[in-house]
């Protein structure tokens, strides 16, 4: 992996309106992405994990403009991407691409794999003959293991893992540099999780891809990720090297989600943090640091101050955490409650 510098996210914003009355006032806010910053290199996976409905895939959209975002830059290669009007922003778009979470839903049932895979080729007009369209099209249904019989058949008649390499396909049509990977396994048999992620790995060394991979599973993203961020409700509250995340992990959230992951030893006897309460709502979030009122190690300090991500040291390369009191050390468990 280079240190080229290929995009940076600086203090994104994304704000949903809530309108309510007679006259459909905006009576608040949804802050489903709330100051994010980081940088992604020029052919690394950056890993962001979080549970359900901290603004993963919300922050995934608005890096590709297909949220617009509220505040904030988004620089690819330098250039503010959230300025661009529709037709420059159409051209960037050959760099930047996306493979969604569900490959059902993502897939036109009426279009046939060679209507579906021949659609970008033909916006961007990268063929422009009907031969044309099919070499390239065999050439990405190669890449991604299907057979070449695939071209005259619809989505339906596919399994999932099928599907969603026809997704994937579909992305790399246009030759991009850096594309949003948003939860591609997490719809999949685990069986087929795995096949996946070695897909995606392989052809980033063989394309010199770069991923933002957005996944809620913990094991996933230590496998295939050079960094990993961890984000909760909206903010980042962690970022580091995966190996020094998953070993040295500071930030008492992070802290928590790791102890989650399953150890397939029945022997092997884990103690688990038990995160007591809900996640708080975006519309709403807590005083302070959000996740104070969930944290066994909150002060009076955390229910007033946001702590800023800042680096924290570590053995090796930037270790960011937004905590006032980060530790290594681990944190006290909690018995859960018997039921």
């Amino acid at each position: 992996m280079s240190k080229e510098l290929l995009l940076s996210v600086r203090n994104l914003t994304k704000r949903f309106p809530i309108k309510g009355g007679i006259l459909g006032r905006e009576v608040g806010a949804v802050r489903a992405v709330q100051n994010v910053s980081f940088d992604i290199y020029k052919g690394e996976t950056l890993g962001l994990v979080g549970e359900s409905g901290c603004g993963k895939s919300t922050l995934g959209r608005c890096i590709l403009r297909l949220i617009e975002p509220t505040e904030g830059e988004v620089l690819y290669k330098g250039q503010d991407i959230t300025q661009l009007n529709g037709s420059d922003m159409r051209k960037l778009r050959r760099n930047m691409q996306i493979i969604f979470q569900d490959p059902y839903a993502s897939l036109n049932p009426r279009m046939t794999v060679e209507e579906i895979l021949g659609e970008p080729l033909i916006i961007h007009e990268l063929a422009n003959t009907k031969d044309e369209r099919r070499k390239r099209i065999f050439e990405l249904l190669d890449l991604v293991g299907l057979r070449r019989e695939a071209i005259s058949r619809y989505p339906h008649e596919f399994s999932g893992g099928q599907r969603q390499r026809i997704c994937i396909a579909r992305a790399l049509a246009v030759q991009p540099e850096f594309i949003v990977c948003d939860e591609p396994v997490s719809a999949l048999d685990v069986s087929i999780q795995a096949q996946i992620v070695n897909l995606l790995q392989d052809l980033q060394k063989e394309l010199k891809l770069t991923y933002l991979f957005i996944a809620h599973d913990l094991k996933v993203v230590e496998h295939i990720s050079n960094r990993v961020a961890v984000m909760y409700l909206g903010k980042i509250a962690e970022l580091a090297e995966a190996d020094e995340l998953y070993a040295h992990a500071k930030h008492p959230y992070t802290k928590a989600l790791l102890s989650a992951i399953p150890i397939p030893d029945p022997t092997y006897k884990k103690d688990r943090v038990i995160l007591q309460g809900d996640v708080p709502s975006p519309i709403n979030p807590p005083s302070g640091c959000f996740f104070h009122p969930r944290c066994p190690i909150a002060q009076d300090k955390c229910k007033i101050d946001y702590p800023l991500l800042e680096d924290v040291g570590s053995t090796h390369g930037l270790h960011l955490a937004s905590c006032h009191f980060p530790s290594e050390a681990p944190l006290p468990t909690r018995k859960a409650a018997v039921v």
